[in-house]
């Protein structure tokens, strides 16, 4: 019980401080929530992924990480029509309930509880921090992986009348993260040396700043969203996100074969709640935007408990 209490006190507290640090911020100042996004989407996002490519031990293995992400999107897919089926929801509410449940918050909450959980105690060693660099790069596929189907694949679903599918690809490309992940990729395989030019300390900085960005960002975003917790469609999707999604996840671990650190971070971070783009998505679309809006507020409240048990099971089901 003491672990727990740990975990809940060092892991999942702070992340929270800085989500209701934003959230107070968020209401008390008119602050640009799209500004905020842009500010991460451009400049810390891109410096937090070219700075972990570049300095992290790539090896093939993370290609099954990539199929292992494949393959759960998939899997929620299905089971999101099935639920779909059987509540008997309309194309809108078919569309809406299967984003709040493929689609998880891996930008301001999962990448940022990684870092913060392998970044410190009982994951230093002498001082050292032996396990970080591989948390990250698994964290990092997940990250460019969501990111890339989130807006394409979610805005599809979303029926946008503004975006269609050709359209959410373009915006793909305008994102800076897809040519920051190839250039990285290819300065690794050239072995130019960047840690020497007057840059590489900005880079750095943009990496180090990420995590509270992140966090204030999304406490902003929450901020802007009505709270109702009357909806009995809302906690269907919560239920699956929060509790059927680790267990999938648990299962394909397995599946798959992983082990030890890898297995820990996907295991935490398919256990984060529905990512708040969901709800922009759907208020762009004008997709039922009350209800995505709902599952991204719930879904975020309950994952106090929650990730806090997906730690703990994690150390102990996978230990490094």
């Amino acid at each position: 019980m003491s672990i727990f209490f740990h975990i809940l006190g060092f892991n999942v507290v702070p992340i929270f401080t800085m989500i209701i640090l934003g959230f107070v911020l968020g209401k008390k100042f008119n602050l640009d929530i799209y500004t905020l996004s842009k500010l991460n989407f451009y400049l810390f996002v891109p410096g937090f992924i070219f700075f972990n490519l570049y300095t992290s031990n790539l090896d093939f293995s993370l290609l099954k990480v990539l199929l292992f992400c494949v393959l759960y999107m998939a899997v929620n897919d299905i089971l999101s029509r099935f639920i779909a089926g059987i509540r008997k929801y309309d194309t809108d509410m078919t569309n809406a309930f299967k984003n709040s449940i493929m689609f998880n918050n891996t930008g301001n909450i999962g990448l940022s509880l990684i870092t913060l959980i392998f970044g410190n105690a009982p994951y230093i060693i002498n001082g050292q921090k032996p396990y970080l660099s591989e948390a990250l790069a698994t964290q990092i596929i997940v990250l460019v992986f969501m990111n890339i189907t989130m807006n394409t694949i979610g805005f599809y679903n979303a029926g946008s009348a503004k975006m269609k599918f050709k359209d959410s690809i373009g915006q793909i490309f305008s994102m800076p993260s897809i040519y920051v992940i190839s250039f990285a990729l290819l300065m690794k395989y050239l072995h130019i040396d960047l840690t020497g030019i007057p840059i590489w300390p900005a880079i750095g900085y943009l990496k180090d700043g990420l995590v509270a960005m992140a966090l204030l960002t999304l406490g902003v975003q929450l901020s802007r969203t009505k709270f109702d917790f009357g909806s009995i469609d809302v906690y269907i999707a919560v239920t699956v996100r929060l509790i059927l999604g680790p267990i999938l996840a648990l299962a394909l671990i397995n599946l798959f074969g992983f082990s030890k650190v890898t297995a820990q971070t996907l295991l935490i971070s398919y256990s984060v709640p529905t990512a708040v783009n969901t709800a922009l998505i759907a208020v762009e679309c004008d997709n039922c935007k009350d209800f995505a809006s709902q599952v991204v507020v719930v879904s975020t409240v309950f994952s106090s408990i929650t990730l806090t048990l997906a730690i703990f099971f994690a150390r102990i089901i996978f230990p490094a």
